[in-house]
């Protein structure tokens, strides 16, 4: 099959460029301080986000011009290697602790977070298993439980870290591809509800998100403790008012805010930049998320179609997480803002999926003209819920 492209999607492009030059500026606003007093430079989380910024360019703009049906092919394999480095972060000695969490694998000059790898990783497979499958994905053995056991391998090693965070983003993640392709929503329900024992243990089991669960419904009842992190969340909100303190002049990142420059990061634009920089940040996002659903209905194929979905909401779900989160909307948990907080594997890994989105917007702009009819990727003839769909 020959590939045609269009020129790179002009809009998204700019979105994805506002959203990580905002991103930028924000880290060094809110780390500046902070890392002059721990480690005497003021640059010190920002070198290596900006070269990791640059590396994500990079790396998104070779997604962009390599056809995902390409990607494909290396779906099994991308799975395994990462299904291989999860398993080497919780091996003693092996992964590196911090906060009590072992989640990143220390290589020469370089530290990375399989966790944060996984979830482009299921993206890739669900794409590819789902698009060959076809319409027997309403199958409960041929089409569910395949994908179940490939979760099953992959969501016990993360909560193992632990990281229950990002371990309910993946199953969300592969239960909207998986009922996009047309699993059935019985089958989605009664695993949810088969999970609810294992979601309560989860909880229960680590007196920590026990007591995240307490400052959620009262963070004053223990305002040195649990509810620490949202109340001054809450006191950065509250400071930053319409308009905000203005770029750097924010008083909650001066050791009050917890992690200003990751899990917080939101809660430090709320207060130098006000109600209308949040605005401006959830508008940007909404805005992604929005095109990144319009590409997925126009794909020129149903690989294309799940690519498209399951990269958006590897960027959208985590940023709606993270603004929920520090405006206690869910209870406190440690998910990055995309494009924003520290963290390079984050980062590569949103550039990552940007550019494959990229990839999708282009095929689907290059063969919009002559299409009459979708191409089926794979052996049977089906329609997802977004193909075809008016948003």
């Amino acid at each position: 099959m020959t590939i045609r492209r269009a020129p790179i999607d002009a809009f998204l492009l700019v979105l994805i460029l506002a959203l990580s030059g905002m991103g930028l500026v924000m880290l060094f606003s809110s780390s500046s301080i902070m890392a002059e007093q721990r480690y005497g430079d003021a640059y010190f989380f920002f070198r290596p986000q900006l070269r990791h910024m640059v590396l994500g360019f990079i790396i998104m703009l070779a997604a962009s011009r390599v056809p995902y049906q390409f990607l494909m092919k290396l779906a099994y394999p991308i799975l395994i290697m990462t299904l291989i480095l999860l398993a080497m972060v919780i091996v003693p000695g092996i992964g590196h602790k911090v906060g009590g969490a072992s989640r990143w694998l220390r290589l020469p000059g370089v530290s990375i977070q399989p966790s944060e790898m996984a979830k482009l990783a299921i993206v890739i497979y669900m794409a590819y298993s789902l698009s060959r499958k076809g319409e027997k994905t309403g199958s409960f053995f041929y089409g569910f439980v395949p994908h179940l056991i490939v979760l099953g391998a992959t969501i016990p090693l993360i909560l193992a870290e632990p990281d229950l965070g990002t371990a309910v983003c993946i199953v969300v993640i592969a239960f909207a591809m998986m009922f996009v392709a047309g699993t059935k929503i019985w089958h989605i329900a009664a695993l949810g509800l088969a999970a609810m024992p294992l979601l309560y243990y989860q909880i229960v089991n680590y007196s920590f998100r026990l007591k995240r669960i307490t400052a959620f419904i009262d963070p004053w009842s223990d305002p040195s403790g649990a509810g620490y992190h949202i109340i001054h969340s809450f006191y950065a909100f509250a400071a930053g008012g319409l308009w905000g303190q203005g770029p750097g002049a924010g008083q909650q990142k001066l050791f009050f805010l917890p992690e200003p420059h990751t899990d917080f990061i939101f809660s430090v634009v709320a207060e130098e930049l006000g109600l209308a920089g949040v605005l401006i940040i959830a508008i940007l996002f909404l805005l992604l998320v929005y095109r990144g659903l319009k590409i997925a209905m126009t794909a020129v194929d149903y690989c294309g179609v799940y690519l498209a979905l399951g990269c958006t909401m590897v960027v959208g779900l985590p940023a709606f997480f993270n603004m929920a989160v520090v405006t206690a909307l869910l209870p406190t948990k440690g998910l990055p803002l995309p494009f924003f907080s520290y963290g390079g594997t984050n980062l590569l890994v949103c550039f990552a999926a940007m550019g494959i989105l990229l990839n999708v917007a282009g095929q689907s702009r290059a063969a919009a003209p002559a299409k009459t009819a979708r191409p089926r990727s794979g052996a049977a003839q089906h329609q997802p819920a977004l193909a075809g769909a008016q948003l």
